[in-house]
C-alpha cells in the first residue's frame, strides 16, 4: 500500500519518505480504515523536526487528522461494521492508504458531513472548543471580557474569533499582514490589528489565546494583559518559546498550555463524542468550516509540503492517499 515514513528527524520536506508498506490485517479489537482524506497541520510536521523527540518513537507515519471507511474488522469488534465512515484519532498514521486503529479510537462520522469538512473536523474544532472551556474555567462568563487571539488569520484563529463573539466577548484578532487583516475584516466579528515581533499593538486585554510564542507573546504578556488575566498557549508558530522572563514578571497572570492530545487521552470517550457532536454542528452551520487551498494526491507529497511552507498559502491543504 502507499504510505509515508519518517525514519529520522529533520526538515519534513527532506525526511518524510514515500514508501510501499505491507498491508496487515487488524488484530482483535482493531479495525482497518481506508483513508479517504487527511489534513496537513503544523502539529503533523513539528514532531517530524524532532521538537518532541523525547515522546516520539522512530520510525512513524505522520498525520493526525482525517477520515476514512472501515474495510476490515478484527475479532471481538462489535461497535463498527465494514463500510462505516469514521474519524480515527489517538495517534498519528493517516498519511497512508490503509490504517490499523483500535476500534475504541474510531468515531462515527455522520453522512451529511462532506469529505473536506470530515477531513478537518478534529484538530481545529476540538482545540477551539477546549480553549473556550479553559477561558470559562478561569473567568466564568466571557461576556464583556477583552480577549486577544494571535494568528487570527489561521483557520482556527477565525473559529476562535467567532466562538468568542458568540460568548459576548470583546474580541481582537492579531495578524501579521495587511492581506490577512483585510480578509478577516469581512469574515469574522471583532477588531483586527497588526502585530509581530517588530510591532506590538497597544492593547488592554483580559486574556490572550496564543499560537505564536516568541517575542510577540512576551511583549503582549508584559504590556497588554490586565492583572488577574489569563494567557493560554496552544502553539508556537514562531518556533520560539514564550520568554520565561515575561512569565516570571507577571505572577498575577494565569499561564497554561493546551495540547489537544493530552485532553483526548484523558477525557474519556463520552466527552470526545460530545465534542465531535459540537464540531459536526459547527460544520453544518459553517462555523467550523475551513478554507481548502488544494487537495494533493499522496504521490505528490513533495509538492504538498512545499505549498504548506509557502507563507502566501491561503487555506488548508489535504492529502488523498487513494492516488
Amino acid at each position: 500500500m502507499r504510505s509515508t515514513l519518517v525514519s529520522q528527524f529533520g526538515d519534513p520536506r527532506q525526511v518524510i519518505a514515500l514508501v510501499d508498506a505491507e498491508r496487515v490485517a487488524p488484530a482483535a479489537g482493531e479495525v482497518e480504515v481506508a483513508v479517504s482524506l487527511a489534513a496537513i497541520n503544523p502539529s503533523d510536521l513539528i514532531p517530524v523536526t524532532g521538537a518532541y523527540s523525547a515522546r516520539t518513537t522512530l520510525p512513524f507515519v505522520p498525520g493526525f487528522e482525517g477520515f476514512g471507511t472501515v474495510t476490515r474488522i478484527g475479532a471481538s469488534v462489535t461497535t463498527l461494521n465494514v463500510g462505516d465512515r469514521v474519524i480515527p484519532i489517538g495517534a498519528s498514521g493517516l498519511w497512508q492508504e490503509y490504517l490499523i486503529r483500535p476500534a475504541e479510537w474510531c468515531f462515527d462520522l455522520p453522512e451529511d458531513i462532506s469529505e473536506t469538512d470530515a477531513a478537518t473536523c478534529y484538530v481545529n474544532p476540538l482545540t477551539a472548543l477546549q480553549l473556550i472551556e479553559a477561558l470559562r474555567a478561569h473567568f466564568g462568563s466571557l461576556d464583556g471580557r477583552r480577549i486577544g487571539v494571535t494568528a487570527a488569520g489561521s483557520a482556527i484563529g477565525g473559529m476562535l474569533m467567532k466562538l468568542l463573539a458568540g460568548e459576548g466577548a470583546d474580541v481582537t484578532g492579531i495578524v501579521r499582514s495587511e492581506r490577512s487583516a483585510e480578509r478577516l475584516a469581512t469574515e469574522v466579528p471583532g477588531r483586527i490589528v497588526l502585530g509581530g515581533e517588530s510591532h506590538v499593538p497597544q492593547l488592554r486585554l483580559d486574556a490572550i489565546i496564543d499560537a505564536v510564542g516568541g517575542a510577540l507573546a512576551g511583549d503582549l504578556i508584559q504590556h497588554a494583559l490586565a492583572p488577574g488575566g489569563a494567557f493560554i498557549q496552544y502553539g508556537a508558530l514562531s518556533g520560539v518559546p514564550v520568554p520565561q522572563a515575561a512569565i516570571q514578571a507577571r505572577p498575577d497572570i494565569r499561564f497554561s498550555f493546551l495540547w489537544l492530545r493530552t485532553w483526548v487521552h484523558s477525557a474519556g470517550r463520552p466527552a470526545i463524542e460530545a465534542a465531535f457532536a459540537k464540531s459536526f454542528e459547527g460544520l453544518r452551520t459553517g462555523l467550523f468550516s475551513s478554507r481548502i487551498a488544494e487537495i494533493y494526491p499522496l504521490s505528490r507529497l513533495d509538492a504538498a509540503l512545499a505549498h504548506q511552507a509557502d507563507p502566501g498559502r491561503d487555506g488548508k491543504l489535504l492529502i488523498d492517499p487513494r492516488c
